[in-house]
């Protein structure tokens, strides 16, 4: 009956979208999809890239932008304009089958080929008259709303509109405009905020009238066309042994916004490059190899690795900088081309060697590719915290709020021994994530035992390098070679979404992780190269699932340095609640016990907050400081910031999970603060029911200067004179009674009036002082409270 009654709605709305796409083409012609293909001239001093880029980048990429812009339309560059939009999101937590690609610039070129793959057009494709432009084009429909229907500061209206980041997006066609701008008519663009001042609304309404034009990319500068000929030379060597390198590199980087130094590059101008597989050599034009993964079969006789130019508007939750210049050649010319070992072979493509780098790559000095992740471990560690898997709370609730990470000294022979050992019984490591569509309950529990075999393999390998105290000590963990500062990271959790950054940073943390070479490397191929966000909900949920797995080996290595008598004890705190089979998976378990006290002396009755200190101690050299906000922080500013930074328990409950504090001083100038609520846990080693495990009364604060997240939840701004008054009541928090009279007065909340001379202000302040990590951030978890 229910399908019977849904049958005529369903028939009328059709009917009547087809009516209104017949309008369109009475009134305007029929719409043409390759309009688009070769973009339009600008008319003589005109400039898409200096006049209406800047105004998608400060208006629209805030929310616009990577695998979860609303609707898939990026705004990013023209191309994503030119592209155009799609009802499926990318982000899908229920598919059963892996869904094809859709990214910009790799799966389809040009915006007729979009169309093929069901997304619309955003800009109008009929007839190309300045009152078509604006009639069908959805843009400037989209900001005239806003226009027509603009946000009012303090408006009772403006809390109806869902702003949560989780909303069913409604994705309007152009002939479904009309019924969408009477049904959510403050709904317009930008969404959830202030609209643009006159002058950008008079710019942009006069590039769509004027059919949408574009001038294209700039030709790159000289001195950096020769730098990419250089590199590409570099990586596409004949050789097996260069060609085997070149896609461990690959593998490793693929993610990453290359750039180059050597003089090249400054905080001013830097090119950012993409590394790609091309089926084109160097000197040709560059013809990507469009695998979901870049593990996937190339399906070429010869592939090559090149560099494509970055297109799009650097967004500070994608951005993963890393540099190549002489000496990153040379290093990698010593520990892969100068050591003497042979490739006889180059490995296959298959799920076997997708879900076992260790076997793939068993060729390559594994001292070398636990070396080539260590050196740069934050960036490593950024894979799995920027790269598409790291977005969703359940992708995220296997890991504490804080913690701090440290490394395991490079070993030639227990390296070695590890390598040889997951070499020799490859189905111990090999990893859920082989196939892009998985399957949930089975494999699950497959990988389960594997697991347990494997943890106690390395028991037993442990055993025989560890057989008394003294070989338990401080030096097992890496000191950076004396001037690496990658040797100390901090990680932090804000619900949905993750940071890390170099540094032991905020108070001793409830837990820490040390990680060696097989860890680092799982972790990068589960997470990072393995991972594909448009794969099945098997695929996700094992991913998820499987880096508890992970998480405890990291926490376990930590546990061996304290006193044996004190390890369960602390692990018993961190997994609270739990069951003893879940507390020994991590230690105290047959297959997680070392039987060989700890030989670093210890004095007080707390272990771990003395190991802690121990570690920061050996690091000392090494550790990066940027972060001190004591050290970045002018004397006025340092006992209401002291206090501020100690703020701990249930006030900090009704806070946001991250918040940009604007300190405004008595000289005119304004600095910036990263607030970030640790959200204390009895565990994190289930997958559901989160909100059960909380312990308020354990949350702390994490203060820090600078942007720390690319993900702002809230924007606080305060007169240095206020100060202290602002830390008192935020002290005092009981309720959301109390946080909504808090906002009231310090908030710049989504509806002030001054929202966007706010939000121009902070991104200027970001890329002048943190030039080479700064990026767009991103508004889509900006609350409204």
């Amino acid at each position: 009956m229910r399908r019977i009654v849904l049958l005529p709605l369903i028939l009328l709305i059709a009917a009547c979208s087809t009516l209104l796409s017949t309008q369109f083409d009475s009134m305007y012609g029929p719409a043409d999809p390759t309009r688009f293909d070769v973009p339009m001239k600008p008319i003589a001093d005109a400039s898409y890239l200096q006049t209406i880029q800047p105004i998608l980048n400060q208006r629209c990429v805030v929310c616009h932008a990577c695998y979860d812009a609303p609707c898939q339309l990026k705004t990013t560059s023209w191309d994503g304009l030119a592209r155009g939009a799609n009802k499926t999101a990318v982000y899908d937590a229920t598919r059963l089958l892996a869904a094809d690609p859709s990214r910009l610039y790799i799966d389809a070129q040009q915006p007729s080929e979009w169309r093929q793959r069901n997304f619309f057009p955003v800009l109008n494709e009929h007839m190309a008259t300045p009152e078509a432009n604006r009639t069908v084009g959805l843009i400037h429909r989209m900001l005239m709303l806003k226009q027509e229907h603009p946000w009012l500061p303090d408006a009772a209206a403006n809390k109806k509109l869902n702003i949560s980041a989780d909303r069913a997006n409604m994705c309007a066609t152009d002939f479904e405009m009309a019924a969408y701008e009477r049904k959510e008519p403050l709904a317009g663009m930008p969404f959830g905020l202030p609209g643009l001042s006159p002058d950008e609304q008079r710019k942009m309404t006069a590039w769509l009238e004027q059919g949408a034009p574009y001038e294209g990319q700039p030709a790159l500068p000289a001195a950096v066309t020769v730098k990419v000929q250089l590199w590409e030379k570099f990586l596409n060597g004949d050789t097996l042994k260069e060609q085997l390198f070149a896609r461990y590199a690959y593998e490793h980087l693929f993610l990453a916004h290359l750039y180059f130094g050597d003089g090249i590059s400054n905080d001013k101008q830097r090119n950012y490059f993409k590394l790609v597989r091309s089926t084109t050599p160097p000197g040709q034009a560059i013809n990507i190899i469009p695998t979901a993964r870049p593990v996937d079969d190339p399906k070429a006789s010869r592939v090559y690795y090149r560099l494509t130019e970055e297109r799009e508007t650097i967004v500070a939750k994608t951005h993963m900088p890393y540099r190549l210049d002489a000496k990153r050649m040379a290093r990698w010319r010593q520990l892969f081309f100068e050591a003497p070992y042979e490739v006889n072979k180059l490995p296959g493509y298959s799920e076997e060697t997708a879900a076992n780098p260790f076997a793939t790559f068993a060729q390559l000095p594994v001292g070398a590719r636990y070396r080539f992740m260590l050196e740069e471990a934050e960036f490593t560690i950024m894979g799995f915290i920027k790269g598409p898997v790291c977005r969703g709370q359940v992708a995220l609730n296997v890991i504490q709020d804080q913690f701090w990470v440290t490394f395991l000294a490079p070993s030639d022979s227990y390296d070695k021994d590890v390598d040889a050992l997951l070499q020799q019984s490859s189905e111990l490591a090999r990893l859920p994530t082989g196939n892009r569509t998985t399957g949930i309950l089975a494999p699950w529990l497959a990988y389960g035992k594997l697991e347990n075999e494997y943890l106690k393999a390395r028991s037993d390998l442990l055993a025989k390098v560890i057989k008394k105290p003294a070989d338990v000590n401080l030096n097992l963990i890496w000191d950076g070679d004396g001037n690496n500062d990658n040797a100390a990271l901090t990680v932090f959790r804000h619900f949905d979404n993750a940071s890390v950054v170099k540094g032991f940073v905020g108070d001793t943390p409830k837990t820490a992780w040390v990680i060696g070479y097989p860890l680092l490397e799982r972790i990068h191929y589960l997470l990072v190269a393995n991972y594909d966000v448009y794969g099945n909900v098997g695929h996700q949920l094992a991913s998820r699932l499987y880096m508890d797995y992970l998480r405890a080996e990291g926490e376990s290595t930590f546990l061996m340095l304290l006193p044996k008598a004190q390890r369960n004890a602390v692990r018993d705190d961190w997994y609270r609640g739990d069951s003893l089979s879940v507390r020994e998976q991590v230690y105290g378990g047959s297959a997680t016990t070392l039987n060989v006290d700890s030989g670093i002396r210890y004095a007080s009755n707390d272990p771990k907050k003395e190991l802690l200190e121990l570690m920061r101690k050996r690091l000392a050299p090494v550790i990066a400081s940027n972060l001190d906000w004591r050290k970045q922080t002018p004397a006025g500013l340092q006992a209401p910031l002291k206090k501020l930074a100690a703020s701990k328990g249930i006030a900090l409950q009704w806070l946001p999970e991250t918040a940009l504090l604007v300190v405004e001083t008595p000289d005119g100038k304004a600095r910036s603060y990263s607030l970030m609520r640790n959200t204390a846990h009895a565990s994190v080693s289930h997958l559901l029911g989160e909100s059960k495990a909380l312990i308020p009364e354990e949350d702390t604060l994490t203060l820090t200067p600078g942007i720390g997240f690319n993900y702002p939840n809230a924007f606080y701004r305060v007169s240095a004179a206020d100060l202290p008054a602002m830390v008192t009541a935020l002290q005092g928090l009981r309720s959301e009674s109390d946080y909504a009279t808090f906002t009231q007065r310090w908030s710049v909340r989504r509806d002030n009036k001054d929202f966007w001379a706010f939000s121009d202000a902070l991104h200027q302040r970001y890329f002048t002082e943190q030039a080479l990590e700064a990026g767009i951030l991103d508004y889509n978890r900006l609350e409204f409270r």
